[in-house]
């Protein structure tokens, strides 16, 4: 929910007569129906899988274009188009201007392989992280690791609770108000006190 929140605040920053405007509007809406909103992103993801299997498949190769020739050249609507560029936007070398594009302004995919492939991991999307390309890039080794990572980026490490009367955990022996709990004393790192 707090990820639709943020989605919705960023959406709301973003002139809606835009093509990102007009595609935020469409891709988010709230008051769509649910079966259409369901093929509809169902659609798109095989469209999208579809576009990063082709520049995955060179993906030394900077493609550029505008909006529209790219749109073409991938054989898809120019609204797609401009989704398929909000989503890689934050992967790219070079970030293209989302916001103000318009059908005639030049884009390029020029894309970082390992921040792509981390974002594609984030976004929880396997059917792009997984796509059998990926194995010319990376070995699966490599694949694995970099999955890892970006797994351990988005986890949180709550440190562990220390009580006043516990032993302390640097193994002195004393207890914790007795050791390290002094003021002045330097904090232990993954834990915290009462």
């Amino acid at each position: 929910m707090a990820q639709a929140n943020e989605i919705l605040a960023e959406e709301l920053s973003v002139d809606k007569d835009s093509l990102l405007g007009q595609w935020r509007n469409t891709a988010y809406n709230q008051n769509a129906d649910q079966k259409w909103l369901e093929k509809f992103w169902s659609d798109y993801f095989q469209i999208e899988k579809n576009i990063y299997a082709q520049l995955l498949t060179n993906p030394d190769e900077v493609v550029k274009g505008t909006v529209k020739e790219l749109a073409g050249r991938f054989n898809v609507d120019i609204s797609v188009m401009v989704g398929f560029l909000d989503g890689i936007n934050d992967s790219l070398i070079e970030k293209n201007p989302i916001e103000t594009m318009t059908e005639d302004t030049e884009v390029n995919l020029g894309f970082d392989k390992t921040r792509l492939y981390q974002n594609m991991v984030d976004a929880k999307a396997d059917w792009l992280y997984g796509l059998p390309e990926w194995d010319a890039i990376f070995d699966k080794e490599t694949q694995h690791k970099l999955y890892l990572e970006q797994k351990k980026a988005g986890t949180v490490i709550k440190p562990k609770k220390i009580g006043r009367n516990d032993p302390c955990p640097c193994g002195s022996g004393k207890k914790y108000k007795k050791c390290h709990g002094l003021p002045g004393m330097p904090p232990l790192e993954g834990y915290y006190a009462n």
